[in-house]
């Protein structure tokens, strides 16, 4: 009888080694015939052979894992493999050995192995051996058994660490994302390419991903590696060793340290020389990816953006640095006073040291769901400020329509080989080139997605919209004078923009916030509340209300005036324009306020005359140019997708223009109010004939000498 290699398993062991719910397994088993029989155990507690399981499972693929890169998906089959090699050390590390402890220990031992078992003890890392030592038989056993199961020390260390987030260590937190390391990797490789060693320089290391991928030990290449944190620090090192990859690698806590670096020489052919500090030498290529959350440290001298700033001054003369920072760091306007960020922020502008600014797609770390990255491109050698332009991509918008291959599109465009669609990706001058220009040192948000916009392209307006006036013709006979008095021209020259941010600043413009109000004091009477709801229209404007009395408890709230304009800004942008006032708004919506509006409708109360040239802007072409095609994509936000109103922007016209436009947009709002209520009333009709029918109460039948037609 053969011996079996594992021992048997159970219902629940196969769930928690594929990492699938219970209900999967019994689906399984229940549903296909082709499910092995059980070996033994009870009817209540079946044991199945583990070697039949896996052979099994490796004909299910996971439907939500990561594509190899022949684009097939791992199967379910080599997931139970690898919970049955690491059992043990499961076992082990829910024992009286730590989590953090276990995995130390576990990646000692592989690196003894990697290194060979030969090292003398001078050139091995200090503690490796204390660690290797604490290392108990049944840990050797289990590793040792990991390295010939999988060939070699580098994959059994890979495969401790992935054991981290059974064992509820925070180690993989902070990891490199796959699809980052393999962008920064591929940026990496024009550099890493080269005749002759690299200097390459890994700071905010974390526990090695980035730095394993990029494979720039290889003998002759200078390496370096910063990591403040101990334990991350002690498991980069083992993981090093592990893959044969840490013999010249110098690992230290801080920046400083790399000051005082020596200079590594063969004490064979020089028996004589001592080592002195020379520094570490100005880097080719130069990565980070510091590990902060969404919002911190916006003031503070060591903030994300201190590690941009060392990896500049790090960078040889056309090296290249390449650095994952929060998105916030980009997105946070200067203001009055500036902070450290928006000053670091400007130095590096400045500099002509940034080549691209990358936003990299939303969610692409697994443990910081609440935050959006970017990755900053750096070059070594700064043109003039006054030559300098950075690329701005947003591979969030380019992923969704790539889809996997936006890391290759990435690559293309920074090298010249793509063709840029301007809503994704575009070159802009850093300083100003002139009165109206689109620079990036204007304090506003670098974030690509807040930036970039352009005509949408390949359309005709004016084809289009001749189109659509004829369609309208011909759905509204009863508006045929109305759409046929319509002049619709081509402009001459193409009109600039402004930012609403600008206008907000000027006065011109004032944002109205949204309130939070409870559930509780939301009823059927008082002053209207316009929230999310109303702007979807899944409830109608003034469905619901708030007592004045109850609005007292909220003394910041504002009511809404005649003219204003409602936005709802999540996953696009809509508008309303407020005809009666009075309102009060519910977050997340907004409102803007025309400063100049009052007055004006005030001069007309009056009798007074009013020119055009009195309002730079009205209610209803405000509200429409807001929600243009060239604003709806300009969102931003891990989780929900909202488009930050400062960044809008709104076309320059004269004001005779933006008067002719509100008169023609009033009008069409006035029709559309008329065709809702005719809407409303065949839905409500519809509504009553059916449930009148449903109940057994009415009888429908339509008379024979009815013309449907008249």
């Amino acid at each position: 009888m053969t011996e079996r290699r594992y021992e048997p398993v159970t219902l629940g062991e196969i769930k928690e080694l594929a990492e699938v719910g219970r209900p999967t397994v019994s689906n399984w088993r229940r549903r296909h015939a082709s499910f092995p029989e059980a070996i033994g155990g009870s009817e209540s507690k079946p044991l199945f052979d583990a070697e039949e399981i896996a052979g099994w499972l490796d004909e299910r693929p996971v439907p939500d894992g990561e594509r190899r890169p022949d684009g097939t998906l791992p199967t379910y089959g080599e997931r139970f493999r690898e919970g049955l090699r690491l059992r043990r050390l499961v076992t082990l590390g829910h024992g009286t050995l730590g989590a953090d402890e276990l995995i130390v220990r576990a990646l000692a031992v592989a690196a003894m192995e990697g290194e060979g078992g030969g090292s003398s003890e001078d050139s091995l890392p200090a503690g490796l051996l204390a660690d290797f030592d604490a290392a108990d038989a049944e840990l050797l056993r289990t590793v040792h058994g990991l390295i010939e199961d999988l060939g070699d020390a580098g994959a059994a260390a890979e495969a401790v660490l992935r054991l981290a987030g059974r064992l509820e260590s925070d180690l993989t937190m902070d990891m490199t994302p796959r699809p980052v390391v393999e962008l920064i990797d591929a940026l990496a490789q024009p550099v890493l390419s080269t005749a002759g060693p690299v200097t390459m320089l890994n700071l905010c290391a974390g526990t090695g991903d980035v730095l394993l991928e990029l494979a720039a030990e290889d003998g002759e290449n200078r390496v370096a590696a910063v990591e403040p944190d101990a334990l991350r620090r002690t498991v980069l090192r083992y993981r090093l060793l592990a893959h044969w990859a840490a013999g010249e690698t110098f690992v230290c806590s801080d920046p400083g340290e790399l000051d005082e670096y020596r200079l590594p020489f063969d004490p064979f052919t020089e028996p004589d020389r001592e080592p002195v500090p020379q520094g570490f030498p100005q880097a080719d290529l130069v990565v980070a990816d510091p590990p902060y959350a969404s919002g911190e440290r916006e003031r503070d001298e060591e903030g994300p953006l201190r590690w941009a700033v060392e990896t500049l001054g790090r960078l040889g003369e056309g090296g290249k640095g390449l650095v994952v920072v929060p998105s916030w760091t980009l997105s946070r306007p200067r203001g009055t006073t500036g902070t450290a960020n928006t000053r670091m922020r400007e130095d590096l502008l400045k500099s002509g040291a940034v080549e691209a600014i990358v936003q990299l797609p939303r969610r692409i770390h697994t443990f910081r769901t609440g935050a959006e990255h970017a990755l900053l491109v750096l070059r070594g050698t700064q043109p003039p400020l006054a030559d300098s332009r950075v690329l701005l991509i947003d591979a969030d918008r380019l992923a969704r329509r790539v889809g996997d291959a936006w890391q290759q599109t990435v690559v293309a465009l920074l090298s010249n080989a793509g063709t840029p669609v301007p809503q994704e990706a575009q070159r802009v001058p850093v300083a100003g080139a002139g009165p109206g220009s689109s620079y990036l040192l204007d304090g506003r948000s670098l974030l690509p997605a807040h930036r970039l916009a352009a005509p949408e392209k390949g359309l005709d307006h004016f084809a289009a919209t001749v189109e659509a006036r004829r369609h309208a013709y011909v759905a509204l006979p009863h508006l045929k004078q109305w759409i046929g008095d319509l002049g619709v021209g081509r402009k001459e020259d193409r009109a600039g923009h402004f930012k609403v941010g600008g206008q907000l600043r000027a006065g011109q413009l004032r944002l109205l916030p949204g309130h939070r109000i409870r559930e509780s004091d939301i009823g059927d009477a008082g002053v209207p509340v316009i929230g999310r709801e109303e702007m979807l229209g899944a409830l109608p404007i003034g469905e619901r209300r708030i007592m004045l009395e109850d609005l007292a408890a909220y003394p910041q709230s504002l009511m809404t005036e005649q003219g204003d304009v409602f936005l709802l800004t999540e996953h696009g942008v809509r508008t309303q324009v407020d005809d009666a006032g009075g309102c009060v708004l519910l977050a997340p919506v907004q409102g803007l306020r025309i400063a100049a509006y009052r007055k004006y409708l005030t001069d007309l109360a009056e009798g007074k005359t009013v020119r055009p040239e009195g309002l730079w802007m009205r209610p209803h072409a405000l509200a429409r140019l807001l929600a243009a095609p060239r604003n709806q994509q300009r969102g931003s936000g891990s989780l929900v997708r909202r488009v930050s109103v400062k960044d809008m922007d709104l076309p320059q016209l004269p004001t005779e223009e933006i008067a002719d436009l509100e008169a023609v947009l009033a009008e069409a709002e006035r029709h559309r109010a008329d065709v809702r209520r005719q809407l409303v009333a065949l839905d409500t009709l519809a509504e009553r004939l059916a449930a009148g029918v449903a109940d057994g109460d009415l009888r429908l039948r339509k008379r024979p000498d009815t013309d449907p037609r008249a």
